[in-house]
């Protein structure tokens, strides 16, 4: 989508701090972090938000958990305890319209969040 946020960091057309890329997603720093650790992961393909999601195209949220996951343990705080997260639509407090999860860590992240 031509003017999607996210679209133009994965083309490229905006620089980002990339942290992972494979063929399904790419990962890069939030630019607002709101834990030490706070790393944004959205699927390459333009999905709106998780309200889009389809028996086509929902086995990349399985795809970014296990990304997740293997960042956790390749950043050093899986251990420690990490929080993935993800807002659909304007009251679920999304604000770009593709659909990504927020990967947080590095200090104790409270409940109930928000």
């Amino acid at each position: 989508m031509s003017d999607c946020l996210f679209c133009k960091i994965v083309s490229g057309d905006i620089p980002s701090a990339k942290v992972f890329e494979d063929e399904k997603v790419y990962a890069f720093k939030d630019i607002e972090p709101q834990a030490p650790v706070h790393i944004i992961i959205v699927p390459k393909e333009h999905i709106s938000s998780a309200n889009e999601l389809t028996d086509e195209n929902a086995a990349v949220v399985g795809h970014i958990f296990a990304v997740a996951a293997q960042l956790a343990k390749e950043l050093g705080f899986a251990e420690d305890g990490w929080r993935i997260v993800n807002n659909c639509g304007e009251a679920g407090g999304q604000t770009v319209g593709h659909l990504h999860f927020h990967l947080l860590a590095g200090r104790n992240l409270g409940w109930p969040p928000g």
